[in-house]
């Protein structure tokens, strides 16, 4: 969706709507979450309200990374209005070392996935690359 901004507040619109939860960017939208440890697992938790986790999510364990990957399918109505975003949405969350998949256990209620496993190691943190100024 395209919106031509011609106030503040046209602007501040556009903003909010890049913010949503399943953000189309790139054909693939963006899933929040929350992780923690809790009574000795390591606890991943994403919002994916509305969808069937059945047919439309797959949780996959790739290289070191537990994948969330799903589609909410839109709806076909006569009219309606709808701030619901459809498609593709995924995330990549780093696993502590040493974590396969057999240690993963994944369950949906009230529109929340939760993901645990044990907590076996650390998660690793993400390494800060510099960036060299260069033509000044």
């Amino acid at each position: 969706m395209t919106r031509r901004s011609t106030s503040p507040l046209a602007e501040m619109m556009d903003w909010l709507e890049t913010m949503t939860p399943f953000r189309p960017s790139g054909g693939v939208g963006f899933i929040p979450i929350e992780a923690f440890r809790e009574d000795g697992n390591y606890v991943i938790r994403a919002d994916l309200p509305g969808i069937d986790p059945e047919k439309d999510v797959t949780v996959t364990v790739d290289d070191g990374y537990l994948v969330i990957h799903g589609e909410r399918r839109e709806e076909e109505h006569d009219e309606h209005h709808s701030e619901v975003r459809f498609g593709s949405f995924s995330r990549r969350v780093p696993l502590p070392k040493g974590c396969t998949e057999k240690d993963v256990k994944a369950t949906y209620a009230a529109g929340v996935l939760t993901v645990s496993l044990p907590a076996v190691g650390e998660v690793p943190e993400p390494t800060r690359i510099p960036i060299a100024r260069t033509g000044d």
